[in-house]
């Protein structure tokens, strides 16, 4: 069981009444498709699904609540939220806090030497490599023998200095990512994400959660939500967090606008080209962007997608080629079927009633 260190930050503003999604539509479009999968998540056969929200045009078209939830309530969808990682720092280096995704960090974490494992090779591991999970420490969340496993991060007070001060890894099997897809070996891992956080912060000189409220939240509207940071207080990029379902919805919608939301650029459009452009392969069909997951959804015709995933089969996805946005948010953690149950119900129901 993971160990959570979690506050409750009250985020109240004055915004705009204009949104970008129009939530003025909601279950509008319900054909027997949809009622279907309504009726089968009602009945429990997709288990502990809370949510399902879709847009189609920037339009809210299905929403759905479940297990006693409504508008109201906030998920911890786990590591769906190491994508805030990925859209802080897009806008860190629009600001010019961060000249770019390729800096190395210890030009940000100059505090945190010196480190175990001394090996000159750290020195040239960028920002870039923590966002692909491609990094060269040995950290590894799908290998209980890895040193660097987030179990054991949870226990150590500063998690950036718990990967900095971890070896270098080998690659004893498989290819060496010189050798692999795009140049890298993909390694998932909570610690790359979290080190993110502690490196925006120190190079913008301030709290993360308050940059992150002035430049994403207030902008989006997201003006209720329970942020998660690590023990020494930094916003916890690892995962946790707990958001509305339309807020997620808002995030994955900025995605497919390409930064863009009430005519003003939160994120550059570079920025989340690059980040949703594969930069990594981490399994069979499935690619890696900056903390997005990118592989093809559908069953007839398959679509390019990208999505924020998190344990449970928590998503929040985007398919451009349809402006659709999807958000799914579940209890199923640890469940080996969560993410199978999520992808049946994109496949099989929400493209199928909201596609060509």
């Amino acid at each position: 069981m993971k160990l959570i260190i979690a506050f409750c930050i009250c985020l109240t503003c004055t915004f705009s009444i204009n949104a970008q999604i129009d939530f003025s539509q909601a279950n509008q479009n319900s054909n027997a498709l949809l009622q279907e999968l309504d009726s089968l998540v009602t009945s429990g056969k997709y288990e502990r699904i809370t949510s399902i929200l879709v847009a189609k045009n920037g339009r809210l078209l299905f929403e759905k609540y479940y297990m006693d939830n409504d508008v109201n309530s906030k998920h911890n969808t786990r590591s769906c939220t190491k994508t805030l990682a990925t859209l802080l720092t897009g806008i860190a280096i629009e600001k010019g806090y961060v000249k770019s995704e390729k800096d190395k960090i210890l030009d940000y974490l100059q505090h945190k030497i010196p480190y175990k494992n001394q090996d000159k090779r750290k020195e040239d591991i960028t920002i870039e490599d923590l966002l692909t999970m491609t990094s060269i420490l040995e950290c590894d969340d799908s290998n209980w023998h890895s040193r660097g496993h987030e179990e054991r991060m949870y226990f150590i007070e500063d998690w950036t200095q718990f990967l900095l001060d971890l070896p270098v890894r080998s690659y004893p099997f498989g290819s060496k990512p010189k050798d692999s897809p795009y140049g890298r070996r993909f390694a998932y891992a909570s610690a790359k994400a979290a080190a993110v956080s502690e490196i925006l912060q120190t190079a913008i000189g301030s709290n993360l959660v308050e940059f992150a409220k002035e430049n994403l939240f207030e902008p989006l509207e997201i003006n209720d939500c329970t942020i998660h940071t690590t023990p020494q207080n930094i916003l916890n990029t690892a995962g946790g967090s707990e958001y509305r379902s339309r807020d997620l919805l808002k995030l994955i919608q900025l995605c497919i606008n390409n930064g863009k939301w009430n005519g003003k650029q939160i994120i550059s459009s570079e920025w989340v080209e690059k980040a949703t452009t594969p930069k990594v392969n981490a399994d069979d069909g499935v690619d890696y962007g900056y903390f997005l997951w990118l592989k093809e959804y559908g069953s007839d015709k398959k679509y390019p997608s990208y999505y924020m995933s998190g344990n449970g089969g928590n998503k929040a996805l985007a398919i451009p080629e349809l402006d659709l946005t999807v958000v799914i948010t579940t209890r199923n953690y640890n469940n080996r079927n969560a993410h199978g149950y999520s992808d049946e119900i994109v496949n099989k129901y929400i493209i199928p009633s909201f596609g060509d």
